[in-house]
């Protein structure tokens, strides 16, 4: 299997983590267990310690428009998708661009700004283990339950680009961070939001090192400049104990944190 060696300090949008060798998916998936599959970092906290990494070849970098169906490769960026549906006057695809990520996290998280997500024109995906349905797969709000690579997604296409969708999603995101970050933080519970929580337990702002949950949006945990693995795990574990004890609501991360034993252990983060 062939490899790349990717610098997570400058890949991922955290702008944190050390230099691994990262596997690349071709055609051979007798070994794709052995393995956690990454994106582009997006929404990803890569500790010194996580497991063996793997991502899609570029391979899987394309867009096709077959039997008024749009089929979309694993690897492909979402910037790449919104420009493409730009210019071939595709709709249901405008809130994309406002979604960094690569189609397969993407749809492996249901990305989405509120009620727009990417399973609501989903046809069928493809799969190291084969194709499913929509209705084969299970998901909801920021969850389904794919645990497999996604090689290939299928949509239904519609057209008429719609540019003011692109305008409304636009202000939908304009009190976001610009500061390094991975997005939100955690989920919202429901009937409430993770980033009102965070600023009723006195974390909105604090710092610890170079990170902390920003000024402009509690739910961003960002990193101010040269930001460590350990103090975003620090104020991860802090606001998840601390909104615990005072609503005895549990956050649940929306970033991915790859690290051996946070993995293995699932009770370290309540």
């Amino acid at each position: 299997m062939k490899t790349k060696t990717v610098n997570f300090k400058k890949y991922s949008s955290f702008k944190i983590g050390d230099t691994f060798e990262v596997s690349l998916l071709e055609n051979d998936f007798s070994n794709v267990n052995d393995y956690y599959l990454i994106g582009s970092c997006n929404n990803t906290l890569v500790s010194p310690n996580p497991p063996a990494l793997l991502m899609l070849d570029k391979m899987y970098d394309y867009i096709k428009v077959e039997d008024n169906l749009i089929k979309i490769g694993g690897a492909t960026p979402s910037g790449k998708i919104a420009s493409f549906c730009k210019k071939n006057n595709i709709a249901n695809f405008e809130f994309v661009s406002h979604l960094p990520g690569k189609l397969g996290g993407l749809v492996y998280m249901n990305a989405g700004l509120k009620e727009y997500e990417i399973f609501n024109h989903l046809v069928e995906i493809k799969t190291t283990d084969g194709t499913k349905k929509k209705d084969e797969i299970k998901y909801g709000y920021r969850f389904t339950n794919i645990s497999s690579p996604i090689l290939e997604a299928t949509f239904e296409i519609s057209y008429g680009f719609d540019k003011d969708k692109v305008e409304m999603f636009k202000k939908m995101r304009s009190n976001q961070p610009s500061t390094p970050s991975a997005g939100s933080c955690f989920k919202n519970p429901p009937g409430d939001y993770a980033g009102r929580l965070i600023e009723e337990v006195g974390l909105k702002g604090v710092l610890k090192g170079d990170m902390c949950f920003s000024q402009e949006h509690a739910n961003f945990l960002v990193n101010n400049g040269d930001g460590k693995y350990e103090d975003a795990m620090y104020l991860i574990k802090e606001a998840k104990k601390r909104v615990f004890e005072k609503f005895g609501i549990k956050l649940e991360c929306e970033i991915v944190i790859l690290d051996k034993r946070e993995m293995s252990d699932k009770s370290s983060l309540i």
